[in-house]
């Protein structure tokens, strides 16, 4: 197979250190997409897809997920392979638009940092919650994406499509992994991907809540590792 760019894509109020174990590990020419820039899925996917030559591999995290997912919708000749990391297929439900038009009417105000303290528990695990050198990190990464583009990712996410259709028809190697205790995107939601995908490998991690390439860097390394194997 021609030689392939791993498209790396930072979920909602995410940076590139979202990544940063996986890409130093890894070790070989990738791309980190821009989210930052648009506020709608479709406008992401476009801008990644043009950053890069070739065939890629989306690699995306929650909302990069989504990403990565209208990437394969757009340009399935290009996508040679694809992992979605703690993320799930479906469209917002009504309940779930209302809470993000709540959320963007916040980060009107100056003081609003989209991740405290008190709103960790639905992004890590117990145990990942008491290394505060983690937790330092995930609240500088809120503090370096920023209230405005808070609101435009979050505009995005609640337009999003449903894209079951597009996995049932994605031919190519799929990673499809999870944490055990992720409260935002379940297990459950992973599954359902993976029963959709012909050729997926679904990967549930134990003790590990949504922000999975930071809670359990050396099994997600492990598991892209696998995903590009198969891809020759």
């Amino acid at each position: 197979m021609p030689a392939v760019t791993p498209v790396f894509i930072p979920g909602l109020l995410c940076t590139d250190y979202l990544f940063a174990s996986q890409r130093e590990a890894l070790a070989r020419r990738d791309y980190l997409a821009d989210t930052l820039q648009h506020d709608l899925i479709t406008e992401m996917a476009e801008a990644a897809l043009a950053g890069v030559d070739g065939m890629v591999v989306p690699i995306g995290l929650s909302m990069g997920g989504y990403v990565a997912l209208e990437m394969a919708r757009m340009a399935p000749q290009r996508v040679a392979g694809m992992a979605l990391l703690s993320t799930n297929c479906r469209a917002d439900t009504d309940d779930q638009r209302a809470q993000r038009r709540d959320a963007i009417k916040m980060a009107a105000h100056k003081g609003f940092q989209g991740v405290t303290r008190h709103l960790l528990p639905r992004l890590l695990s117990d145990h990942a919650r008491a290394d505060e050198a983690l937790v330092a990190n995930v609240l500088k990464m809120a503090r370096d994406v920023g209230r405005h583009v808070f609101a435009s990712q979050q505009n995005a996410i609640m337009h999003r499509q449903p894209q079951h259709e597009t996995l049932a028809a994605f031919k190519a190697p799929l990673l499809v992994l999870c944490g055990k205790q992720d409260i935002l995107t379940p297990p459950d939601l992973s599954v359902e991907m993976a029963d959709l995908a012909p050729q997926s490998d679904l990967r549930l991690v134990e003790g590990v809540g949504h922000l999975s390439s930071l809670e359990a860097p050396d099994q997600v390394t492990a598991a892209l590792v696998d995903l590009l194997a198969r891809l020759d």
